[in-house]
Parts: structure tokens; C-alpha cells; sequence
């Protein structure tokens, strides 16, 4: 079992490369923050009576069907919207209330203030790997950050992931390969 060191040691450790994670499927901040929060919440609620070695695959396991169910919710929402504005006639009050302006995001992290070169250029080379392993496909990106960011071991992401061994190799592998050739061809060698 778990102590509560152990169990808020492995939260605060994984929280960020969690909501990265949460961020890359989701692609909103808010809502990727939403699901990291729920993601412990459930770990702790439902299984702080487990090892602390078991922790990590269990809250992988956790925030991704906590993604995965967020993705049916919106699916769903998309649809009875799509059917209900039907019964809105274009024109009306309603429909003609939305404002563009609504729907654009700001981007709190712009880097405005930042004067020193080798920080910008290192916050400008992070932003490219972050934009490239959003550009992976979906299992390969969960395998890569389950590996590399959450450092779980090839049978934890197996685990996690709901796949073989040699799945987890070869998303990895792929994952490694497709990153490398896109980082290549932006010029970042090292």
C-alpha cells in the first residue's frame, strides 16, 4: 500500500507530463487541466490502497480513458447541437448573438518579456518537439510520452496502453524515427 507521501510524491511528479499528455489529445488547456485534476482525484479515491509501484500504469490508465470518455461527450454534444440548431432559423436573435471574437484563444505563454537568447531559443526548440509529438499519431504519441516523459518501463506502457510488449516497442520505434526525421528537416541536430 501506498503511503501518502508516496502517493503525493507520484502526483506531484507526474502532473505536468500528465496535462501535456491531456493537452496533446484535447488540444485545450482548460479542458486538458480538467482531465488531469479528475485523473488523480480518481487514482486517489479508488486505489490509493495499491503499491506505489503499481501507481503510475494505473494513472496512465486512468487519465486515458478519462480522454477517451471526454472525446465520446463531445461526439455526442456535437451531434444533438447539430440537431438542434436545426430548429433555429438562421437570422433569428439567437443565431446571430455569437461573437467571432468568442472563439479566439489567446496565448498566455507568448514568451513577451523573455530577454535572454539561449532561453528563447531553448523555449523555441521545445515548442517545435512539443508541435512535432502533437503531429504523431495517436498510439505512438501515447507510447513515446508513457516511455520517455513518464519513464515507465516497456511492460508498465504495455499495461497502460492495453497492448502487447512488442506493440509498445514499435510505436516507440516509429514515434523515435518520425521525430527525429521531422527535427532534421527543421534543422535541430542535437
Amino acid at each position: 500500500m501506498a503511503t501518502r507521501q508516496e502517493l503525493s510524491d507520484f502526483l506531484a511528479a507526474s502532473e505536468r507530463r500528465a496535462f501535456k499528455q491531456a493537452f496533446y489529445a484535447v488540444r485545450n488547456e482548460e479542458t486538458a487541466l480538467d482531465l488531469v485534476q479528475d485523473a488523480m482525484t480518481r487514482l486517489v479515491e479508488r486505489y490509493a490502497d495499491r503499491p506505489g509501484s503499481e501507481l503510475a500504469p494505473l494513472f496512465q490508465r486512468i487519465l486515458k480513458n478519462a480522454i477517451y470518455d471526454h472525446f465520446r461527450r463531445e461526439k455526442v454534444r456535437r451531434l444533438w447541437t447539430t440537431l438542434l440548431s436545426s430548429f433555429t432559423p438562421a437570422g433569428t436573435a439567437e443565431a446571430d448573438e455569437a461573437d467571432p471574437l468568442d472563439f479566439i484563444e489567446t496565448d498566455p505563454g507568448n514568451g513577451l518579456g523573455e530577454s535572454a537568447g539561449d532561453k528563447a531559443e531553448r523555449q523555441q526548440v521545445l515548442g517545435i518537439i512539443e508541435a512535432e509529438i502533437g503531429r504523431l499519431p495517436g498510439r505512438q504519441r501515447e507510447a513515446f510520452l508513457l516511455r520517455y516523459w513518464e519513464e515507465l518501463d516497456v511492460a508498465e506502457t504495455a499495461a497502460a496502453m492495453g497492448c502487447s510488449e512488442g506493440s509498445v516497442k514499435t510505436h516507440c520505434s516509429r514515434a523515435t524515427r518520425a521525430l527525429a526525421r521531422a527535427l532534421r528537416e527543421r534543422g535541430i541536430t542535437q
